[in-house]
């Protein structure tokens, strides 16, 4: 802006110069002075309002075209008219073509100006409007490249926060998961004798690994700034999960199975995983636990229990969690007391 001012106060100074100096030399009349400066000192406010300032150096100039010829070109309208055409509204720079030619014409033939004069102040005034439509399509341009720009940093800021949403929400499902898993394992393991200790411990030790693994690919993910790496879970690996989580589950599959998008695949795989972990933290003793894949005009899954306990904290991120999964590939949970204990219900779209 200040640089703006700045170039707005050199233009005006040397629009003045060029059209009073010539009339100071030739020791003019005062009035003539006067008009002279009307003619070129409103420049310094064009940009302010471009049409008010161009009909008033017109006019001024027009004044002095016919009282007294002036001595070079009329500086001051061509400012304005370069300043109307860059910086006015479409409208008005239409309408102000018109007004343009008429005020030319005027100024050339009241003073019976020669022939020669015609297409000298007609090419001026030409290339004065030329010039401004050109700096205005050039702004326009900047303005929307600039716009583009900041709509570009939008979606990469959204598409980076989902993507740490997406990592923040593995890791908890990892964690808690496979965390939980290995308490409820090594509190078992001493109430099943020494003839089975080793073998707990063995599916305490697996389930370590296989938490380590999948932290490892979420840790590389978040390193190289790409997808996680590795086979990712999903439908497939279900049973695994349904059968090693450390519950009485059971899972049942009604339907003829469809494709899915890979994310709903890994959708339902942690939606699952995460109600089975507040299964084991929130519901007290339970003697069965049901996971039903149910194939329907969407993939219906639904996790219940038969405990009595808690429902999982509002503030936690659990439930949040299998909600923003869902939405994430187009599906919708919900989650409730069911008709013995807990129930999770998530619908996911299928191809």
């Amino acid at each position: 802006m200040r640089d703006a001012r700045t170039a707005d106060r050199a233009v005006a100074a040397a629009v003045t110069a060029a059209t009073v100096a010539p009339a100071l030399w030739a020791a003019r009349p005062w009035w003539v002075v006067a008009l002279a400066l009307l003619a070129s000192v409103p420049v310094l406010w064009r940009r302010r309002a471009p049409l008010r300032v161009g009909i008033v150096v017109g006019l001024a100039m027009t004044a002095l075209v016919v009282w007294q010829k002036p001595l070079l070109l009329p500086w001051g309208p061509l400012v304005a008219v370069y300043t109307v055409a860059a910086l006015s509204r479409p409208l008005l720079r239409l309408l102000s073509v018109p007004l343009l030619a008429a005020a030319v014409y005027v100024s050339i033939v009241l003073p019976g100006e020669d022939s020669d004069v015609y297409p000298l102040l007609g090419t001026a005034f030409t290339a004065a409007f030329a010039l401004g439509a050109v700096e205005q399509a050039r702004r326009a341009q900047a303005a929307e490249h600039a716009e583009r720009t900041r709509r570009l940093e939008q979606e990469r800021a959204a598409a980076a926060a989902s993507e740490r949403a997406r990592i923040a929400r593995d890791m908890h499902d990892v964690l808690t998961h496979s965390v939980g898993l290995m308490v409820v394992q090594a509190e078992a393991a001493p109430l099943a004798g020494p003839d089975r200790a080793d073998e707990a411990f063995g599916r305490i030790a697996d389930t370590g690994r296989g938490a380590l693994a999948q932290l490892r690919a979420i840790l590389d993910a978040l390193r190289d700034g790409a997808a996680p790496g590795g086979a990712q879970p999903g439908l497939a690996t279900l049973p695994d999960l349904v059968r090693d989580c450390g519950l009485p589950a059971a899972l049942t599959v009604d339907g003829e199975p469809r494709p899915v998008a890979p994310d709903a695949g890994v959708a339902a795989y942690r939606i699952v995983q995460e109600a089975l972990t507040n299964v084991r933290k929130h519901a007290g003793p339970v003697a069965a636990v049901t996971v039903a894949v149910r194939w329907r005009d969407a993939l219906e899954i639904e996790v219940t229990d038969d405990g009595g306990g808690g429902v999982p904290a509002a503030s936690g991120h659990g439930l949040a969690g299998m909600r923003e999964r869902a939405a994430a590939c187009g599906g919708a949970v919900r989650a409730g007391p069911g008709p013995r204990g807990f129930t999770v219900l998530a619908r996911l779209p299928v191809e």
